[in-house]
């Protein structure tokens, strides 16, 4: 009967390496895989102006014009940065290579610390505000954000663990029928108001307590931290650039084209949501008591309030457009689980994070970044109990010190090419033009990080500032430890292996049984200068009881027994070996052990516990090497049973 494999059941079968290219995406799926971060993050870019300007009462309201009119600004100029990343890398342009080839080391891991942190918070943001969407329209489920928010972790980590290409058809749903339902609900509102309807919110006739007097520079300072606020649209920009290898060729034009669709969808759904949520007079507030509603009363999101409001007694478009809204926020996080891994995997060849890393799994994807980015994701939504309104303040940051660099780099590296006097003349004036546009998006992203830093240090975002530099130093101090192994670790050439003047070869000895003579077996297979079983007994009668034992079965090998009158095995083995390894100078010394195999997970904490612990202790012994010697039990056995010591198979 065959076994069933759990890994297998969830997350496929292993693809072989010369499967790659079929892993390759068209542009019909990269851009719901690629694109949902920013696709989705229309969904509550809105909002969280109007949270911020409700702080300072409905007369401040008006100001979201301003703010949305300059966030659609710069969405653009960031698109159409991007794009020139895009052609100019098509190796994947993300900002951590940009910078890097074009700023420097420094710049580089600053780069790459920044995006980090964004991936982690992209994955906790959206999936919060994706549950936010589903509690909107069942409320029963308000008090259970953090188990749900986990849940959903969890899926995308099982999703993604499956495969790139798999994983992208499924997110295409989701996806395309948000910003299909987004579109119809415009229709509708159009439609609507067309023949004369007039449209209110539900929390249209809600006053919004101010949090305080503002009044000169103070409403400056509020309409700026509203824009930074709205800001949020802007995230997952970079994913296209990061990811142009993942395309079908031509890779870079179509990473090009799939960027400037998203530029276009997420423009027009941005405005539109805006435009309806002033026209419709939608208030929201952070604390339900601003609206003069009992503290605790479950509150609407500002893109459900329109939708319910847009399709009235249609409660299925409304049902519709939530469902189609909290499955793209919570896939949203799929932009994060493909850049986190793959700018990990790049930063583990520079030798900037662990080599574990750099490795593909079995589906041909960085296993191992996903699954640190899930666990990281979690950690976050535990910590600050999937509060949506407080992990929005750590975004963004991250984002633009990504952008900043990355166009300052593209900015250099266009300065290279046009001081190359092998570019030809006609080509100069395209380099000149998308100078100019990658300038224009370095001082714009500039001067919206230092709005960001200034509005929204004092409300969360501190930690984000102090997690970069932690992640660059960490980042440091992995570079310097494999540069010093790797120092130590080099020799010189024509250096041949040298053989050591004598082998010892000591075997630990539990009891007689068939995997201590399986054990002795191999040991004399290594044809040592030197072997001994050794054993621990805690009093002479279990030593005398092993010495039976063994002169029954006459091994023809030394026994020696160690005593422990205070019943500890580790520690007098390691003291023996290590007393054993200092005698033998450039000896080599090995030590044998015998171990079960077994089946069941929950067989392992019954066996080799003393084993782990001895070979643990037994790496920082010079000199010495550790050899296990496995017993397949039978529940560890799948096909024909281990021979029996002294038979033949």
């Amino acid at each position: 009967m065959r076994r069933i494999n759990a890994k297998r059941v969830l997350v496929g079968e292993p693809l072989d390496t010369a499967r790659l290219g079929e892993t390759l995406l068209p542009k019909r799926l990269a851009l719901p895989i690629f694109c949902s971060d920013p696709l989705s993050s229309v969904a509550y870019a809105t909002e969280e102006i109007l949270l911020i300007l409700a702080l300072g009462g409905v007369a401040l309201l008006h100001l979201a014009w301003y703010a949305a009119a300059a966030i659609v600004f710069l969405l653009v100029v960031v698109v159409a940065s991007y794009r020139q990343t895009c052609h100019a890398y098509p190796g994947g342009g993300g900002a951590y290579i940009v910078s890097s080839e074009n700023l420097g080391p420094t710049a580089a891991l600053t780069a790459a610390s920044a995006l980090l942190v964004d991936y982690v918070l992209t994955v906790a943001v959206s999936v919060v505000s994706g549950v936010a969407a589903i509690t909107s329209a069942i409320p029963s489920l308000n008090d259970h954000e953090v188990v749900l928010s986990v849940g959903f972790v969890v899926l995308l980590t099982l999703m993604n663990l499956r495969g790139v290409r798999e994983s992208g058809r499924v997110f295409a749903v989701p996806t395309y029928g948000f910003v299909l339902v987004i579109y119809v609900m415009f229709g509708v509102a159009a439609v609507r108001m067309a023949t004369g309807t007039t449209i209110r919110a539900e929390s249209a006739h809600l006053p919004i307590t101010a949090a305080g007097t503002y009044a000169g520079l103070a409403v400056v300072l509020l309409a700026m931290r509203a824009f930074a606020s709205g800001c949020t649209a802007l995230t997952g920009v970079e994913a296209i650039s990061n990811g142009v290898p993942a395309f079908r060729k031509p890779k870079s034009r179509n990473a090009a084209t799939t960027l400037a669709a998203m530029g276009f969808l997420s423009v027009t759904m941005f405005v539109g949501i805006t435009v309806l949520a002033m026209t419709y007079k939608v208030h929201v507030a952070a604390d339900p008591t601003e609206l003069g509603l009992p503290a605790g009363t479950p509150t609407s999101t500002a893109l459900a309030q329109i939708g319910r409001a847009t399709f009235g007694s249609w409660d299925f478009l409304f049902y519709l457009l939530q469902a189609v809204t909290a499955g793209v926020l919570i896939l949203a996080a799929n932009t994060a689980f493909n850049g986190f891994p793959m700018l990990a995997s790049i930063l583990a060849k520079d030798r900037y994070a662990p080599r574990q890393l750099y490795n593909r799994g079995d589906r041909l994807v960085y296993s191992n970044g996903v699954v640190l980015l899930a666990l990281a994701a979690i950690a976050l939504i535990v910590a600050f109990d999937a509060q949506l309104t407080r992990l929005i303040q750590l975004y963004i940051i991250g984002v633009f010190v990504s952008f900043t660099l990355s166009q300052a780099g593209m900015v250099r590296h266009w300065r290279r090419e046009l001081a190359a006097d092998t570019t030809p003349r006609e080509e100069r004036v395209h380099i000149h033009r998308r100078l100019g546009i990658n300038a224009i998006g370095a001082v714009m992203t500039a001067l919206v990080l230092v709005i960001v830093l200034i509005t929204k240090f004092t409300h969360g975002a501190w930690l984000v500032v102090i997690a970069m530099p932690l992640l660059f130093i960490g980042m440091k101090g992995v570079r310097r430890h494999y540069d010093i192994v790797a120092r130590q670790v080099a020799v010189a050439p024509g250096v041949k292996p040298r053989k050591p003047a004598r082998h010892h070869v000591v075997v630990l000895v539990a009891s007689v049984h068939a995997p201590t003579l399986k054990a002795l077996g191999f040991a004399l297979g290594l044809r040592p200068d030197t072997l001994t079983a050794v054993s621990v007994a805690a009093d002479e009668e279990d030593a005398d009881l092993l010495r039976a034992a063994w002169a029954e079965h006459d091994p023809g090998i030394p026994l020696k027994i160690l005593h422990s009158p205070y019943r500890e095995v580790v520690g007098p083995v390691l003291e023996y070996v290590q007393e054993q390894a200092a005698q033998e100078g450039t000896d080599m010394l090995s030590v044998v052990i015998p171990e079960y195999v077994v089946g069941h997970w929950w067989e392992q904490p019954l066996h080799n516990q003393n084993a782990l612990r001895l070979k643990a202790r037994l790496l920082f012994t010079p000199g010495v090497a550790v050899i296990d010697v496995p017993y397949l039990l039978e529940s560890a056995r799948h096909d024909e049973p281990e021979p029996a010591p002294g038979t033949t198979s």
